[in-house]
């Protein structure tokens, strides 16, 4: 049987892929053969792990790119097509943790900030993703949730709001979408061992600690497990899998 995890030929975007989970998915994406844009507010540093994919032999671009803003995130899609012709994959990965704050206590600015990215940014790649994918009649696109997506957590509400919201989103665009020759779906990681993780806990390592003790599998996740489960969600392994979020949480959410 071929290896249904081959993507010799594809292209693929990933967003908020400087480090974490989206900087794991564009190694996989590149590990898998296809060509694979890196894009990020940090630019210096999607720059230097882009010039580390070349240097292996990979076809990879750079592209700074807030989500927040329409116009370029449009430039980012052109840019994608005009450097590599075409759009087959893309992960939504962007995204801010909540400053951690009661609901009546947060602010209009935190609300906005967080909404923007991690919600607005969401749906503004997947409008110019999508336009590209309809024109090719086929793509698939996997946004990042959360497992806050499927709960409440107290203190971070704008944060579990926008990931409510992308699996909302994601839901339907996936209905709108999927007679096209377009996959949507999400996924919900659980505690991963990244930055924004920490940033839950204010960066207390202790704290951190104890939380990945609880996961019910005895640790936190690695960045690679969530690309893995991207690939796959990618893949034609997956081709009757529509308007799912895969949740990807050592046990969290069934404890």
């Amino acid at each position: 049987m071929a290896n249904v995890l081959d993507f010799t030929g594809k292209v693929a975007l990933v967003t908020g892929s400087a480090t974490g989970m989206g900087l794991a998915t564009a190694r996989a994406f590149a590990e898998a053969g296809a060509a694979v844009v890196l894009a990020d507010v940090r630019e210096d540093a999607v720059n230097a792990e882009t010039q580390k994919l070349i240097g292996a032999g990979r076809k990879a671009l750079a592209l700074r790119c807030d989500v927040s803003e329409d116009s370029q995130v449009e430039a980012m899609v052109d840019r994608t097509i005009a450097e590599f012709g075409r759009l087959d994959a893309a992960f939504n990965n962007a995204g801010v943790m909540a400053r951690i704050v009661p609901t009546a206590d947060s602010s209009r600015e935190e609300w906005d900030r967080v909404i923007g990215i991690n919600l607005r940014g969401v749906w503004s790649c997947m409008k110019y993703e999508l336009r590209q994918m309809e024109r090719q009649g086929s793509g698939v696109i996997v946004n990042n949730a959360s497992v806050g997506a499927l709960t409440g957590n107290p203190g971070i509400g704008c944060y579990i709001a926008s990931k409510h919201g992308v699996v909302g989103l994601t839901r339907t665009a996936a209905l709108e979408y999927v007679k096209r020759g377009i996959r949507v779906n999400a996924v919900n990681p659980g505690l991963i061992d990244t930055q924004i993780a920490r940033d839950v806990v204010s960066g207390d390592e202790q704290a951190y600690a104890e939380i990945a003790r609880h996961v019910p599998i005895g640790r936190a996740g690695r960045p690679e497990e969530i690309a893995a489960a991207v690939l796959w969600l990618c893949s034609s392994q997956a081709s009757y899998v529509v308007g799912q979020a895969l949740t990807v949480d050592g046990g969290m959410t069934v404890a």
